[in-house]
């Protein structure tokens, strides 16, 4: 009896399952209307941006669906780096790529690797972005990085954003996401300093990204 109540209730979750899979397909593959991201403003807080490009051969290996690459300067004359790399559901909503070996690749040694928490309007609980710091000989780079889903699901590892892209795409037809970088070349003496500019910039950045996030609609609409 026993053996067969375990074959009527794996039939069921076989069968639900199915039906929920056919259902979701049904619903057809979203596509980006509106990427909206190339819209963040040139001016946040006290720094200016100007814009950048990477060679084509970064572009094809990243395959996003938008890329925003900036300088922001402070009248000061220090220098953040901001990359935005957004994944449209139809490309699986986020990037195979991380600094944990991108900065190796390119001869940086990675000395610190920790956490920080920020507090964007919208997460009264927090988020927690990545930050690292490497070093190139008497060169420092610190590194903010996370990502970001549904507008206002910031999330700081990969498995995090598998399971957001998972919910979302299970109960919203939607599991678009972001890669974010906020970076910036320092000295020693100024590593401290350096951290709380990024912070700073970096809680700019979480409150502006929901007004400029991506528009996706179904591909049967």
């Amino acid at each position: 009896m026993m053996q067969w109540k375990n074959f009527v209730f794996a039939a069921l979750m076989l069968s639900l399952t199915l039906a929920l899979v056919l259902k979701i397909n049904a619903r057809g593959m979203p596509i980006v209307r509106h990427t909206n991201l190339e819209n963040l403003p040139m001016h946040i807080a006290e720094y200016q941006g100007q814009e950048d490009s990477f060679s084509q051969g970064v572009y094809d290996e990243l395959k996003a669906d938008r890329h925003v690459y900036r300088h922001y300067r402070s009248p000061q004359g220090d220098q953040i780096d901001l990359y935005v790399g957004y994944y449209g559901t139809a490309k699986g909503g986020r990037t195979g790529h991380n600094p944990y070996g991108c900065l190796p690749g390119a001869g940086w040694g990675i000395v610190e690797n920790t956490t920080i928490v920020l507090r964007p309007n919208y997460k009264l609980q927090g988020a927690d972005l990545n930050m690292i710091t490497a070093r190139k000989d008497d060169n420092y780079n610190i590194m903010l990085h996370w990502y970001q889903s549904a507008g206002t699901k910031v999330l700081s590892t990969g498995i995090e954003q598998n399971l957001q892209r998972f919910t979302g795409r299970l109960l919203y037809n939607r599991n678009d996401g972001a890669y974010l970088q906020i970076s910036s070349l320092t000295k020693e003496q100024d590593v401290s300093l350096t951290k709380e500019r990024l912070a700073k910039f970096a809680s700019e950045v979480l409150d502006l990204l929901p007004k400029y996030w991506p528009e996706e609609v179904s591909g049967n609409d």
